[in-house]
């Protein structure tokens, strides 16, 4: 099987696409900041059918990414997934936490960047070529009926601007970037009153990634396949 390499990997979305991938067979660099105290994400490094190595990794610090990215020069990645994110304060209108909108913005844009830019030649030498961004429909601006989440809305509406062009620019490196909605799932962002489980969600999401291809390159999926609006 190939190798994934997957940010947030401790728990929710990240942790689940890190057991599917390893159940599989596949080799999974799981990375989160403070892989001694991810104790689901040891257990399941334990007994599963893949190699699941963990990385100590902040996304949002440049020089632990360019560290990792040497570490593993000579590593093939087949799939990058830019899971990792922050939803910020919840404020409203006349509420905005200025000071914070920087720091959810370096984890939900600048971080899938980085990754994108220290990792290039790494998808270049794996056979699928691929970079997963996990998304959100709150950055969609067709769908936005709702408003507020200014700030956890533009980071998004920000990533997906980025996975438009990388989707350009990598195309002839034949490399291919797509967004992920990946529903309201019942993680700590989503909420235990959410509508869908980790599996549910990752499920449907791996079944998109199996069947894409270089011509789907810029597109934003709902989990279930489904095209969200831009």
């Amino acid at each position: 099987m190939g190798s994934v390499l997957i940010t947030g990997a401790n728990r929710g979305i990240g942790y689940e696409f890190a057991r599917s991938f390893a159940d599989d067979g596949w080799h999974v660099h799981a990375c989160c900041r403070n892989p001694d105290r991810a104790g689901a994400l040891k257990e399941m490094m334990e007994g599963t059918v893949g190699a699941v190595t963990s990385h100590k990794l902040d996304v949002t610090n440049g020089l632990r990414v360019a560290s990792l990215a040497r570490a593993l020069a000579d590593e093939p990645i087949d799939i990058l997934i830019n899971n990792a994110g922050v939803y910020g304060p919840r404020t409203g209108f006349g509420e905005t936490d200025y000071d914070e909108w920087l720091p959810v913005f370096s984890a939900n844009v600048l971080a899938p960047m980085r990754m994108a830019e220290r990792f290039v030649t790494h998808l270049e030498a794996g056979k699928r070529k691929l970079i997963v961004n996990i998304s959100s429909r709150m950055g969609s601006m067709g769908e936005n009926d709702g408003g507020g989440a200014y700030i956890y809305r533009s980071s998004k509406a920000a990533l997906n601007a980025v996975v438009k062009s990388l989707s350009i620019d990598l195309a002839p490196r034949g490399i291919a970037a797509i967004a992920f909605h990946p529903g309201w799932v019942q993680t700590d962002m989503g909420g235990e009153n959410a509508a869908i489980a980790p599996v549910e969600s990752v499920k449907g999401m791996r079944a998109v990634i199996d069947g894409v291809s270089i011509a789907d390159s810029g597109k934003f999926f709902n989990y279930d396949g489904a095209i969200v609006p831009w």
